[in-house]
Protein backbone atom coordinates (compact mmCIF):
# COMPACT_ATOMS: atom_id res chain seq x y z
CA UNK A 1 0.00 0.00 0.00
CA UNK A 2 2.81 2.38 0.95
CA UNK A 3 4.67 1.57 -2.27
CA UNK A 4 1.60 2.29 -4.43
CA UNK A 5 1.02 5.60 -2.65
CA UNK A 6 4.63 6.75 -2.95
CA UNK A 7 5.15 5.56 -6.54
CA UNK A 8 2.21 7.70 -7.71
CA UNK A 9 4.54 10.72 -7.83
CA UNK A 10 6.60 9.04 -10.59
CA UNK A 11 4.04 9.77 -13.33
CA UNK A 12 5.62 13.18 -13.97
CA UNK A 13 9.01 11.57 -14.52
CA UNK A 14 7.57 9.10 -17.02
CA UNK A 15 5.65 11.84 -18.82
CA UNK A 16 8.83 13.91 -19.24
CA UNK A 17 10.85 10.86 -20.28
CA UNK A 18 8.41 9.81 -23.00
CA UNK A 19 8.13 13.41 -24.18
CA UNK A 20 11.91 13.56 -24.65
CA UNK A 21 12.17 10.30 -26.59
CA UNK A 22 12.38 12.21 -29.87
CA UNK A 23 15.66 13.76 -28.75
CA UNK A 24 16.91 10.45 -27.33
CA UNK A 25 16.39 8.70 -30.68
CA UNK A 26 18.63 11.20 -32.45
CA UNK A 27 20.99 11.50 -29.47
CA UNK A 28 24.41 9.97 -28.85
CA UNK A 29 23.10 8.22 -25.76
CA UNK A 30 23.49 4.85 -27.45
CA UNK A 31 27.27 5.33 -27.24
CA UNK A 32 27.24 5.71 -23.45
CA UNK A 33 28.45 2.87 -21.32
CA UNK A 34 25.66 0.32 -20.97
CA UNK A 35 26.26 -3.41 -20.78
CA UNK A 36 24.03 -4.43 -23.66
CA UNK A 37 25.53 -6.20 -26.61
CA UNK A 38 23.79 -5.24 -29.85
CA UNK A 39 23.74 -8.81 -31.20
CA UNK A 40 22.24 -10.08 -27.94
CA UNK A 41 19.61 -7.32 -28.07
CA UNK A 42 18.72 -8.33 -31.63
CA UNK A 43 18.20 -11.93 -30.53
CA UNK A 44 16.02 -10.90 -27.60
CA UNK A 45 13.90 -8.57 -29.71
CA UNK A 46 13.43 -11.33 -32.27
CA UNK A 47 12.21 -13.64 -29.49
CA UNK A 48 9.74 -10.97 -28.35
CA UNK A 49 8.54 -10.47 -31.91
CA UNK A 50 7.77 -14.17 -32.25
CA UNK A 51 5.44 -14.21 -29.23
CA UNK A 52 3.63 -10.88 -29.64
CA UNK A 53 1.49 -9.33 -32.41
CA UNK A 54 3.66 -6.19 -32.46
CA UNK A 55 6.23 -5.56 -35.17
CA UNK A 56 9.33 -5.76 -33.00
CA UNK A 57 12.50 -5.52 -35.02
CA UNK A 58 15.91 -4.21 -34.05
CA UNK A 59 16.85 -0.72 -35.14
CA UNK A 60 19.36 1.76 -33.67
CA UNK A 61 16.55 4.07 -32.53
CA UNK A 62 14.97 1.42 -30.35
CA UNK A 63 18.38 0.46 -28.94
CA UNK A 64 18.94 4.12 -27.98
CA UNK A 65 15.62 4.27 -26.14
CA UNK A 66 16.28 1.02 -24.23
CA UNK A 67 19.72 2.26 -23.19
CA UNK A 68 18.22 5.59 -22.22
CA UNK A 69 15.81 3.85 -19.85
CA UNK A 70 18.66 1.84 -18.34
CA UNK A 71 20.83 4.94 -17.88
CA UNK A 72 18.32 7.52 -16.79
CA UNK A 73 15.40 5.66 -15.22
CA UNK A 74 16.53 2.27 -13.98
CA UNK A 75 15.15 3.06 -10.50
CA UNK A 76 11.81 4.13 -11.99
CA UNK A 77 11.51 0.84 -13.86
CA UNK A 78 12.20 -1.11 -10.67
CA UNK A 79 9.41 0.80 -8.92
CA UNK A 80 7.11 0.00 -11.85
CA UNK A 81 7.98 -3.70 -11.57
CA UNK A 82 6.84 -3.51 -7.95
CA UNK A 83 3.61 -1.54 -8.54
CA UNK A 84 2.69 -3.67 -11.55
CA UNK A 85 2.10 -6.65 -9.26
CA UNK A 86 -1.05 -4.90 -8.06
CA UNK A 87 -2.39 -3.54 -11.38
CA UNK A 88 -1.36 -6.10 -14.01
CA UNK A 89 -3.80 -8.89 -12.95
CA UNK A 90 -6.67 -6.41 -13.39
CA UNK A 91 -5.36 -5.30 -16.79
CA UNK A 92 -4.74 -8.83 -18.05
CA UNK A 93 -8.23 -9.98 -17.11
CA UNK A 94 -9.89 -7.10 -18.98
CA UNK A 95 -7.56 -7.32 -21.99
CA UNK A 96 -8.33 -11.02 -22.27
CA UNK A 97 -12.07 -10.29 -22.06
CA UNK A 98 -11.72 -8.00 -25.11
CA UNK A 99 -9.32 -10.32 -27.00
CA UNK A 100 -6.56 -7.70 -26.88
CA UNK A 101 -2.85 -8.64 -26.62
CA UNK A 102 -1.88 -8.90 -22.96
CA UNK A 103 1.30 -6.93 -23.66
CA UNK A 104 -0.88 -3.80 -23.89
CA UNK A 105 -0.66 -3.78 -20.08
CA UNK A 106 2.73 -2.08 -20.48
CA UNK A 107 0.97 0.88 -22.09
CA UNK A 108 -0.33 2.05 -18.69
CA UNK A 109 3.28 2.39 -17.50
CA UNK A 110 4.16 4.62 -20.44
CA UNK A 111 0.95 6.61 -20.03
CA UNK A 112 0.81 7.18 -16.28
CA UNK A 113 3.53 5.24 -14.44
CA UNK A 114 0.59 3.35 -12.88
CA UNK A 115 -0.78 6.43 -11.12
CA UNK A 116 -4.61 6.48 -11.22
CA UNK A 117 -4.61 10.21 -10.50
CA UNK A 118 -1.95 11.12 -13.06
CA UNK A 119 -2.76 14.23 -15.09
CA UNK A 120 -0.82 15.45 -18.12
CA UNK A 121 -0.16 19.07 -19.11
CA UNK A 122 -3.06 18.91 -21.56
CA UNK A 123 -5.54 17.40 -19.10
CA UNK A 124 -5.35 13.68 -19.93
CA UNK A 125 -6.14 11.81 -16.72
CA UNK A 126 -5.85 8.42 -15.08
CA UNK A 127 -3.97 5.15 -15.60
CA UNK A 128 -4.87 5.22 -19.30
CA UNK A 129 -4.71 9.03 -19.76
CA UNK A 130 -8.15 9.74 -21.18
CA UNK A 131 -8.94 13.24 -22.38
CA UNK A 132 -12.24 14.68 -21.13
CA UNK A 133 -14.08 14.19 -24.44
CA UNK A 134 -12.80 10.64 -25.02
CA UNK A 135 -13.69 9.65 -21.48
CA UNK A 136 -17.23 10.92 -22.03
CA UNK A 137 -17.48 8.79 -25.18
CA UNK A 138 -16.93 5.71 -23.01
CA UNK A 139 -19.25 6.79 -20.17
CA UNK A 140 -16.55 7.88 -17.73
CA UNK A 141 -18.26 10.41 -15.48
CA UNK A 142 -16.40 13.65 -14.69
CA UNK A 143 -17.84 16.16 -12.21
CA UNK A 144 -16.71 18.52 -9.47
CA UNK A 145 -16.07 15.66 -7.05
CA UNK A 146 -15.68 12.57 -9.23
CA UNK A 147 -13.43 11.63 -12.13
CA UNK A 148 -14.03 8.07 -13.29
CA UNK A 149 -11.01 8.33 -15.60
CA UNK A 150 -9.12 7.68 -12.33
CA UNK A 151 -11.16 4.59 -11.49
CA UNK A 152 -8.84 1.63 -12.29
CA UNK A 153 -11.66 -0.79 -13.15
CA UNK A 154 -13.88 1.56 -15.20
CA UNK A 155 -11.00 3.23 -17.02
CA UNK A 156 -9.43 -0.12 -17.95
CA UNK A 157 -12.72 -1.29 -19.46
CA UNK A 158 -12.96 1.99 -21.41
CA UNK A 159 -9.34 1.73 -22.60
CA UNK A 160 -10.00 -1.78 -23.92
CA UNK A 161 -13.07 -0.59 -25.82
CA UNK A 162 -11.16 2.33 -27.34
CA UNK A 163 -8.14 0.20 -28.28
CA UNK A 164 -10.42 -2.38 -29.92
CA UNK A 165 -12.00 0.38 -31.98
CA UNK A 166 -8.59 1.70 -33.08
CA UNK A 167 -7.44 -1.79 -34.08
CA UNK A 168 -10.62 -2.20 -36.14
CA UNK A 169 -9.66 1.00 -37.98
CA UNK A 170 -6.01 0.20 -38.72
CA UNK A 171 -5.72 -3.59 -38.41
CA UNK A 172 -2.29 -3.12 -36.82
CA UNK A 173 -1.47 -2.84 -33.11
CA UNK A 174 1.53 -0.53 -33.66
CA UNK A 175 -0.67 1.97 -35.49
CA UNK A 176 -3.48 1.48 -32.96
CA UNK A 177 -1.10 2.55 -30.17
CA UNK A 178 0.10 5.54 -32.20
CA UNK A 179 -3.55 6.52 -32.71
CA UNK A 180 -4.24 6.06 -29.00
CA UNK A 181 -1.59 8.69 -28.30
CA UNK A 182 -2.22 11.24 -31.05
CA UNK A 183 -5.62 10.35 -32.51
CA UNK A 184 -6.50 8.34 -35.64
CA UNK A 185 -6.55 11.52 -37.74
CA UNK A 186 -2.84 12.19 -37.14
CA UNK A 187 -1.96 8.59 -37.98
CA UNK A 188 -3.92 8.72 -41.24
CA UNK A 189 -2.22 12.01 -42.07
CA UNK A 190 1.22 10.49 -41.40
CA UNK A 191 0.38 7.52 -43.66
CA UNK A 192 -0.57 9.89 -46.50
CA UNK A 193 2.52 12.07 -46.02
CA UNK A 194 4.80 9.02 -46.03
CA UNK A 195 3.51 8.01 -49.42
CA UNK A 196 1.18 5.29 -48.22
CA UNK A 197 3.43 3.31 -45.85
CA UNK A 198 1.59 1.53 -43.04
CA UNK A 199 4.55 0.38 -40.92
CA UNK A 200 5.02 2.55 -37.81
CA UNK A 201 8.76 2.98 -38.33
CA UNK A 202 8.20 4.18 -41.91
CA UNK A 203 5.68 6.86 -40.86
CA UNK A 204 7.30 7.86 -37.55
CA UNK A 205 8.93 11.01 -38.89
CA UNK A 206 5.52 12.22 -40.07
CA UNK A 207 3.86 11.77 -36.67
CA UNK A 208 3.64 14.45 -33.94
CA UNK A 209 6.85 14.77 -31.95
CA UNK A 210 5.59 13.03 -28.81
CA UNK A 211 4.09 10.13 -30.76
CA UNK A 212 7.40 9.62 -32.55
CA UNK A 213 8.85 8.45 -29.25
CA UNK A 214 5.71 6.80 -27.93
CA UNK A 215 5.89 3.33 -29.45
CA UNK A 216 9.68 3.05 -28.84
CA UNK A 217 8.99 3.88 -25.16
CA UNK A 218 6.30 1.18 -25.07
CA UNK A 219 8.58 -1.43 -26.70
CA UNK A 220 11.48 -0.47 -24.42
CA UNK A 221 9.22 -0.92 -21.38
CA UNK A 222 8.06 -4.31 -22.67
CA UNK A 223 11.67 -5.37 -23.26
CA UNK A 224 12.85 -4.31 -19.80
CA UNK A 225 9.95 -6.08 -18.08
CA UNK A 226 10.57 -9.27 -20.05
CA UNK A 227 14.33 -9.16 -19.42
CA UNK A 228 14.35 -7.44 -16.02
CA UNK A 229 16.46 -10.10 -14.32
CA UNK A 230 19.08 -10.01 -17.08
CA UNK A 231 19.53 -6.27 -16.51
CA UNK A 232 19.65 -6.48 -12.73
CA UNK A 233 16.24 -4.87 -12.20
CA UNK A 234 15.08 -6.03 -8.77
CA UNK A 235 11.52 -5.23 -7.74
CA UNK A 236 10.21 -5.61 -4.22
CA UNK A 237 8.29 -8.87 -4.38
CA UNK A 238 4.84 -8.47 -2.83
CA UNK A 239 3.93 -11.46 -0.68
CA UNK A 240 0.27 -10.75 -1.41
CA UNK A 241 -0.21 -8.38 -4.39
CA UNK A 242 -3.86 -7.60 -3.73
CA UNK A 243 -6.09 -6.09 -1.06
CA UNK A 244 -9.20 -7.77 0.37
CA UNK A 245 -11.78 -5.01 0.05
CA UNK A 246 -15.50 -4.45 -0.12
CA UNK A 247 -17.70 -1.49 -1.00
CA UNK A 248 -20.59 0.29 0.64
CA UNK A 249 -22.85 2.89 -0.97
CA UNK A 250 -22.62 6.25 0.82
CA UNK A 251 -25.83 7.83 2.13
CA UNK A 252 -24.58 11.40 2.41
CA UNK A 253 -21.54 13.50 1.52
CA UNK A 254 -18.51 12.41 3.54
CA UNK A 255 -14.79 13.25 3.46
CA UNK A 256 -11.76 10.96 3.58
CA UNK A 257 -10.66 12.76 6.73
CA UNK A 258 -13.94 11.91 8.48
CA UNK A 259 -13.85 8.29 7.29
CA UNK A 260 -10.25 7.93 8.46
CA UNK A 261 -11.11 9.08 11.96
CA UNK A 262 -14.21 6.89 12.25
CA UNK A 263 -12.87 3.56 10.92
CA UNK A 264 -9.12 3.93 11.54
CA UNK A 265 -8.04 3.68 7.91
CA UNK A 266 -5.39 6.19 6.87
CA UNK A 267 -6.22 8.87 4.29
CA UNK A 268 -3.34 7.56 2.18
CA UNK A 269 -4.95 4.11 2.08
CA UNK A 270 -8.33 5.63 1.25
CA UNK A 271 -6.70 7.54 -1.62
CA UNK A 272 -5.19 4.34 -3.08
CA UNK A 273 -8.47 2.44 -2.78
CA UNK A 274 -10.73 5.32 -3.95
CA UNK A 275 -8.70 7.30 -6.51
CA UNK A 276 -11.67 8.62 -8.51
CA UNK A 277 -12.75 11.09 -5.80
CA UNK A 278 -10.90 14.23 -6.86
CA UNK A 279 -11.05 16.24 -3.63
CA UNK A 280 -10.92 13.29 -1.22
CA UNK A 281 -14.65 13.82 -0.75
CA UNK A 282 -17.36 11.29 -1.64
CA UNK A 283 -20.52 13.13 -2.71
CA UNK A 284 -24.09 11.96 -2.34
CA UNK A 285 -26.63 12.23 -5.16
CA UNK A 286 -29.86 10.26 -5.14
CA UNK A 287 -29.51 9.32 -8.82
CA UNK A 288 -25.88 8.19 -8.53
CA UNK A 289 -24.37 5.16 -6.83
CA UNK A 290 -21.19 6.52 -5.27
CA UNK A 291 -19.46 3.88 -3.18
CA UNK A 292 -16.70 3.79 -0.61
CA UNK A 293 -14.11 1.02 -0.90
CA UNK A 294 -12.61 -0.12 2.39
CA UNK A 295 -10.41 -2.99 3.56
CA UNK A 296 -12.71 -5.92 4.30
CA UNK A 297 -11.64 -5.92 7.94
CA UNK A 298 -13.09 -2.39 8.32
CA UNK A 299 -16.24 -2.61 6.18
CA UNK A 300 -18.23 -4.25 8.97
CA UNK A 301 -17.29 -1.50 11.38
CA UNK A 302 -18.54 1.15 8.94
CA UNK A 303 -21.84 -0.63 8.19
CA UNK A 304 -22.54 -1.40 11.85
CA UNK A 305 -21.96 2.21 12.88
CA UNK A 306 -23.46 3.97 9.84
CA UNK A 307 -26.05 5.96 11.79
CA UNK A 308 -23.54 7.32 14.29
CA UNK A 309 -20.98 8.01 11.55
CA UNK A 310 -23.44 10.08 9.51
CA UNK A 311 -24.65 11.85 12.66
CA UNK A 312 -21.05 12.81 13.42
CA UNK A 313 -20.54 14.03 9.84
CA UNK A 314 -23.70 16.13 10.04
CA UNK A 315 -22.67 17.78 13.29
CA UNK A 316 -19.15 18.44 12.07
CA UNK A 317 -20.31 20.06 8.83
CA UNK A 318 -22.78 22.26 10.74
CA UNK A 319 -20.06 23.41 13.13
CA UNK A 320 -17.82 24.70 10.37
CA UNK A 321 -18.37 28.01 8.66
CA UNK A 322 -17.10 26.74 5.30
CA UNK A 323 -16.58 22.97 5.52
CA UNK A 324 -15.92 22.31 1.83
CA UNK A 325 -14.26 24.13 -1.06
CA UNK A 326 -16.66 26.28 -3.04
CA UNK A 327 -17.45 24.37 -6.22
CA UNK A 328 -18.18 26.27 -9.42
CA UNK A 329 -20.19 24.65 -12.20
CA UNK A 330 -18.78 24.22 -15.68
CA UNK A 331 -19.99 26.59 -18.41
CA UNK A 332 -20.47 29.52 -15.98
CA UNK A 333 -18.44 32.62 -16.82
CA UNK A 334 -15.62 33.57 -14.49
CA UNK A 335 -13.16 36.46 -14.32
CA UNK A 336 -9.62 35.28 -13.80
CA UNK A 337 -6.81 37.53 -12.51
CA UNK A 338 -3.39 36.69 -13.97
CA UNK A 339 -0.77 35.85 -11.32
CA UNK A 340 3.00 35.55 -11.41
CA UNK A 341 4.00 32.36 -13.23
CA UNK A 342 0.77 32.16 -15.23
CA UNK A 343 0.74 31.49 -18.96
CA UNK A 344 -2.12 30.76 -21.33
CA UNK A 345 -1.48 27.01 -21.51
CA UNK A 346 -1.50 26.68 -17.73
CA UNK A 347 -4.75 28.63 -17.37
CA UNK A 348 -6.37 26.74 -20.26
CA UNK A 349 -5.51 23.36 -18.69
CA UNK A 350 -6.97 24.39 -15.34
CA UNK A 351 -10.36 25.21 -16.83
CA UNK A 352 -10.45 22.56 -19.57
CA UNK A 353 -10.47 25.02 -22.46
CA UNK A 354 -8.20 25.82 -25.40
CA UNK A 355 -5.61 28.60 -25.57
CA UNK A 356 -7.26 29.86 -28.76
CA UNK A 357 -10.60 30.06 -26.92
CA UNK A 358 -9.15 32.25 -24.17
CA UNK A 359 -7.60 34.50 -26.82
CA UNK A 360 -10.90 34.80 -28.70
CA UNK A 361 -12.92 35.54 -25.55
CA UNK A 362 -10.53 38.30 -24.56
CA UNK A 363 -9.46 39.69 -27.94
CA UNK A 364 -5.82 38.71 -27.41
CA UNK A 365 -3.52 38.86 -30.42
CA UNK A 366 -0.50 37.25 -28.75
CA UNK A 367 0.21 34.81 -25.93
CA UNK A 368 1.71 37.50 -23.70
CA UNK A 369 0.03 38.17 -20.35
CA UNK A 370 0.68 40.76 -17.66
CA UNK A 371 0.31 40.23 -13.93
CA UNK A 372 -3.03 41.57 -12.71
CA UNK A 373 -4.68 41.31 -16.12
CA UNK A 374 -8.31 40.14 -16.00
CA UNK A 375 -9.45 37.35 -18.33
CA UNK A 376 -12.99 36.21 -19.11
CA UNK A 377 -13.21 32.39 -19.21
CA UNK A 378 -16.08 29.96 -19.78
CA UNK A 379 -14.84 26.77 -18.03
CA UNK A 380 -15.48 23.40 -19.68
CA UNK A 381 -14.80 21.52 -16.48
CA UNK A 382 -15.71 22.25 -12.87
CA UNK A 383 -13.03 23.74 -10.65
CA UNK A 384 -12.40 24.76 -7.08
CA UNK A 385 -12.74 28.50 -6.65
CA UNK A 386 -9.57 30.09 -5.34
CA UNK A 387 -9.66 31.70 -1.91
CA UNK A 388 -8.55 35.32 -1.76
CA UNK A 389 -5.49 36.16 0.39
CA UNK A 390 -7.63 38.06 2.92
CA UNK A 391 -10.21 35.32 3.36
CA UNK A 392 -7.49 32.69 3.61
CA UNK A 393 -5.90 34.52 6.53
CA UNK A 394 -9.29 35.21 8.13
CA UNK A 395 -10.72 31.69 7.98
CA UNK A 396 -7.53 29.82 8.92
CA UNK A 397 -6.68 30.68 12.52
CA UNK A 398 -5.08 27.45 13.63
CA UNK A 399 -1.36 27.49 12.78
CA UNK A 400 -1.49 23.76 12.10
CA UNK A 401 -3.87 24.44 9.21
CA UNK A 402 -1.69 27.21 7.75
CA UNK A 403 1.51 25.15 7.55
CA UNK A 404 2.71 21.65 6.83
CA UNK A 405 6.02 20.44 8.22
CA UNK A 406 7.77 18.25 5.63
CA UNK A 407 8.44 14.71 6.82
CA UNK A 408 10.74 12.03 5.40
CA UNK A 409 9.11 10.61 2.24
CA UNK A 410 6.90 13.66 1.64
CA UNK A 411 6.56 15.08 -1.88
CA UNK A 412 4.56 17.96 -3.30
CA UNK A 413 2.07 15.42 -4.65
CA UNK A 414 1.55 13.55 -1.37
CA UNK A 415 1.20 16.84 0.53
CA UNK A 416 -1.36 18.19 -1.97
CA UNK A 417 -3.42 15.00 -1.52
CA UNK A 418 -3.65 15.57 2.24
CA UNK A 419 -5.30 18.97 1.88
CA UNK A 420 -8.43 19.07 -0.36
CA UNK A 421 -8.47 22.03 -2.72
CA UNK A 422 -4.69 22.59 -2.61
CA UNK A 423 -2.74 21.70 -5.75
CA UNK A 424 0.96 21.18 -6.43
CA UNK A 425 0.98 24.52 -8.26
CA UNK A 426 -0.52 26.21 -5.17
CA UNK A 427 2.29 24.82 -3.02
CA UNK A 428 4.91 25.95 -5.53
CA UNK A 429 3.47 29.46 -5.80
CA UNK A 430 2.85 30.05 -2.08
CA UNK A 431 6.31 28.77 -1.08
CA UNK A 432 8.48 29.90 -4.00
CA UNK A 433 9.38 26.32 -4.95
CA UNK A 434 10.85 25.61 -8.39
CA UNK A 435 11.95 21.98 -8.31
CA UNK A 436 10.56 18.88 -6.60
CA UNK A 437 13.08 18.38 -3.79
CA UNK A 438 11.79 18.96 -0.25
CA UNK A 439 13.93 18.96 2.88
CA UNK A 440 12.48 17.26 5.99
CA UNK A 441 11.64 19.88 8.61
CA UNK A 442 10.72 22.58 6.07
CA UNK A 443 7.47 24.45 6.91
CA UNK A 444 5.26 24.90 3.84
CA UNK A 445 2.47 27.47 3.69
CA UNK A 446 -0.95 25.99 2.92
CA UNK A 447 -2.57 29.28 1.93
CA UNK A 448 -1.73 32.50 0.09
CA UNK A 449 -1.06 34.20 3.38
CA UNK A 450 1.76 35.97 5.27
CA UNK A 451 4.35 33.72 6.84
Amino acid sequence: MKELYQSAQLSGQMYNLVGSMGEVISDTIAHQSVELDTELLKARLKALDEKTPFNIAYNPSLESVIKSFLIRKKDLMERMLTASQFYFPLFEQELDNHNIPLEIKYLAIVESALNPRAKSRVGATGLWQFMYSTGKMYDLDVSSYVDERSDPVKSTKAACQYLSKLYDIFGDWDLALAAYNSGPGNVNKAIRRSGGYTNYWNIRRNLPRETAGYLPAFLATMYLFEYAEEHGLKPVEAARPYFETDTVRVKRLITFDQISRMVEVSKEELTVLNPSYKLNIIPYLSDKKYTLRLPRREIGKFVTNEDSIYAFVEEELKSKESPLPQLVKADSRIRYRVKSGDYLGKIAERYGVGVSQIKNWNGLRSNNLRIGQRLTIYPRKPFVAATSPKSAVKTVNNSELKFHTVKEGDSLWTISQKYPGISIENLREWNGIRGNKLLPGTRLKLCECPS
